[in-house]
């Protein structure tokens, strides 16, 4: 199991104190941030098409740092980097004109469908605005809306990832087309649960997905409203489950909207249903795919007790026909505050 970290996006700024301002953005102390992956247990494209979705954050952390020695460089910047601070500057006074260099670091597996991707944006608006903008941290409910607004001009998706790792544990979803999805319900996911990852070793292949679903939705596809209904109830059940701490429920739940991403919308691929089969057959664990599909990770639940005999008996499974797979054990990440983030949609 992975090592326990706090929820995120947590941050810690030094040599200041980080209680007040951190002086001058551009020319900032060290800061860094830890935040959270997320699984979608049910319910992907609910965010935005409206349903209901759940969501958990997962001790998987992504690290974004900049240095107490880092300063904005002379040379123009590239990657997220630039245009997450490109973005800012827009919207705060006093940003230099190129950002402080950063670094940063996933424990999640790159392009698995577990939200590590906006876990980094997350975490650079968050240490770019830490770094000294006062008279405070920008709040929470700010930096998932930003996060998002920046997130949707380039992919044109939901809100579910942004609230998901902003504000941790797990999270029960209403979806809107535009705009973050509304917190229906918030809830620690059970301690004593454990979540097992199974990476297949290939990369999500979501090109052009949003935009396929979107014509589904403007032409009245019947696969696409047979996929929303199915999900809805699905997502309904895995949080019903979740509350009255049955995770063979919430597994049952989960199989339930992973077959009706395969059925009706060719989430899945012949390599992850070969990856369900075994785990089912060798250890008895329902696996769901997370994210829009086409390759990534799969994922279930387990009593915490159980995971290191099951992780171990599953890797042995997949050894010889699935080298490439790997199996991770990790624990939700908990909740940030007793109230769900609610931000004023403007997109």
């Amino acid at each position: 199991m992975s090592a326990q970290h706090p929820t995120g996006p947590t941050s810690s700024v030094g040599p200041v104190d980080p209680t007040g301002p951190v002086g001058a953005l551009g020319s900032p102390g060290a800061v860094r941030v830890d935040v959270p992956c997320r699984a979608c247990l049910s319910g992907e494209d609910l965010d935005w098409l409206g349903g209901r979705s759940v969501s958990v954050a997962l001790d998987l952390p992504t690290r974004v740092e900049i240095s107490a020695l880092a300063a904005p460089s002379d040379a123009p910047p590239e990657g997220w980097a630039a245009e997450v601070w490109g973005f800012l500057r827009q919207r705060l006074p006093g940003l230099a004109e190129h950002p402080p260099a950063v670094t940063s670091h996933s424990e999640a597996p790159s392009a698995s469908g577990l939200s590590s991707s906006t876990a980094l944006i997350v975490g650079l608006f968050r240490v770019f605005t830490d770094a000294g903008h006062p008279p405070g941290r920008l709040p929470d409910r700010v930096l998932a809306q930003w996060a998002y607004e920046f997130e949707f001009a380039v992919f044109n998706g939901g809100g579910m990832d942004h609230l998901a790792v902003v504000e941790g544990g797990a999270l029960l979803l209403e979806g809107r087309e535009v705009g973050l999805p509304e917190v229906k319900e918030r809830a620690e996911f059970p301690a004593d649960w454990s979540v097992v990852v199974v990476d297949s070793g290939t990369r999500k292949h979501t090109g052009g997905h949003i935009r396929t679903v979107r014509a589904q939705l403007a032409g009245g596809d019947a696969d696409l409203a047979a996929y929303m209904r199915i999900a809805d109830e699905a997502s309904g059940a895995v949080w019903e489950g979740m509350r009255a701490h049955d995770h063979q429920a919430v597994g049952a739940a989960m199989s339930r909207a992973h077959e009706a991403m395969r059925d009706h919308q060719r989430m899945s691929t012949p390599l992850l249903e070969e990856l369900r089969t075994t785990a089912a057959r060798a250890v008895g664990l329902p696996l769901k795919v997370s994210g829009a599909g086409g390759g990534g990770s799969l994922v279930g639940v387990c009593p915490q007790v159980d995971a290191p005999d099951m992780a171990r008996a599953l890797r042995m499974a997949l050894r010889s026909d699935h080298p490439q797979a790997r199996v991770l054990v990790t624990s939700a990440a908990p909740g940030r505050s007793a109230a769900p983030v609610r931000a004023v949609n403007t997109v």
